[in-house]
């Protein structure tokens, strides 16, 4: 199995569509007109900003999904001025690893992991 897509619940999907473009500048924007839903396409993974609703609101609730950076301390700083919070770490982990969680403004949460620099 491979991974294809990462749901993530917000209360103003414009607003999430336009955060998440900015936190991941890397990640392409895909347009499906005949839906009217706008995909962020990155390293072959959909991140599908989707309106939050009764059955799955947005925010904390155990699944996190962590990212692998090259530039471990300039996207801390980029994502943080985007208004995320740090959340958990940063933390020294296995193998020379570090890593952390972020908040994003919605309440869900990111995780980040990098090298050690």
């Amino acid at each position: 199995m491979i991974p294809v897509a990462i749901l993530i619940h917000v209360p103003d999907v414009s607003e999430g569509v336009k955060w998440y473009q900015q936190a991941f500048p890397e990640a392409s924007s895909v347009y499906y007109p005949e839906s009217d839903f706008t995909v962020l396409e990155l390293n072959n993974i959909s991140l599908e900003i989707v309106q939050a609703d009764e059955k799955v609101s947005a925010g904390k609730k155990g699944t996190v999904v962590y990212w692998f950076l090259e530039n471990w301390s300039e996207r801390l700083l980029s994502i943080e001025a985007l208004g995320a919070k740090l959340y958990r770490g940063p933390m020294v982990i296995e193998h020379g690893l570090i890593m952390c969680q972020f908040e994003d403004p919605f309440g869900n949460l990111i995780g980040l992991r990098g090298k050690v620099s």
